[in-house]
C-alpha cells in the first residue's frame, strides 16, 4: 500500500474573483482535517502556508494539544495532530515527503471545479494498493486551487457532487469524504460513487 500525505494549501489559490491570494489557516481546518487523516491512515497532514505568523499560530496550536493541557484533556486529539507538519510551501512539502517515504510522491489534485477527472474512485484505490511511489492529496482554501497546481498533478480526482447547483463544501467535508472514498471500508459494489 503507497503511504498517503495530504496537504492543505493556503497559497496559491484563488479568491472568488480569481485573483491569487494566501488565505489564513483556521484551527478548525487543522482540527478536523488530521482527525480524518489520523481516522483513515494518512501518514502525515501538511499544512501550507507561506506566512511565517501563520505558521507560528499553527504552532502553538499544535503545542497546546501536543505537548500541554490539551493533551491530558483529549488525548485522542493529540494523536490526530501529531500527523500534522507545517510547511512552507508546495515544493517544500514535496521535498519533506521525498525525505520521509524515499521516493518522490505522485501528486493528487480535486477542486469542486474539476470537470474531467484523470481516475475514479476505483482506479485510485487500486493506485494505491499498487503504486510504489507515495501519494501527496492536494486540497486547496479559498476558492481553490491555482490552475498552476492542478497542472502539476498527475492524476484530477473526482470532484465532490452535491445534488444540486450548489457545490461549496468546506474544505475539511470535502476532506473527509474524499478519504472516505480512498480508504474507507468497502461495502457493496467497488464504484458506488460517480
Amino acid at each position: 500500500m503507497a503511504p498517503l500525505y495530504v496537504a492543505l494549501l493556503h497559497y496559491p489559490v484563488y479568491d472568488k474573483n480569481r485573483r491569487v491570494v494566501t488565505t489564513a489557516v483556521t484551527h478548525l481546518d487543522i482540527h478536523d482535517i488530521a482527525r480524518s487523516a489520523c481516522t483513515f491512515g494518512v501518514r502525515r497532514f501538511y499544512v501550507v502556508t507561506p506566512v511565517p505568523a501563520l505558521r507560528e499560530l499553527s504552532a502553538r496550536i499544535l503545542a497546546h494539544w501536543g505537548s500541554e493541557w490539551g493533551a491530558s484533556y483529549n488525548a485522542t486529539r493529540k494523536d490526530a495532530l501529531a500527523l500534522v507538519g507545517l510547511t512552507e510551501d508546495l515544493d517544500q512539502t514535496i521535498v519533506d515527503v521525498e525525505r520521509d517515504s524515499g521516493e518522490p510522491p505522485m501528486l493528487l489534485v480535486t477542486s469542486a471545479r474539476t470537470e474531467h477527472p484523470t481516475i475514479g474512485w476505483a482506479e485510485l484505490r487500486r493506485l494505491r494498493a499498487e503504486a510504489e511511489r507515495p501519494l501527496l492529496l492536494l486540497f486547496g482554501t479559498g476558492w481553490g486551487l491555482t490552475e498552476e497546481v492542478i497542472g502539476r498533478a498527475d492524476h484530477r480526482i473526482p470532484a465532490v457532487p452535491g445534488t444540486g447547483e450548489y457545490n461549496h463544501l468546506s474544505v475539511r467535508g470535502a476532506a473527509a469524504i474524499i478519504l472516505d472514498r480512498m480508504c474507507g471500508r468497502q461495502e457493496g459494489p467497488q464504484e458506488a460513487h460517480p
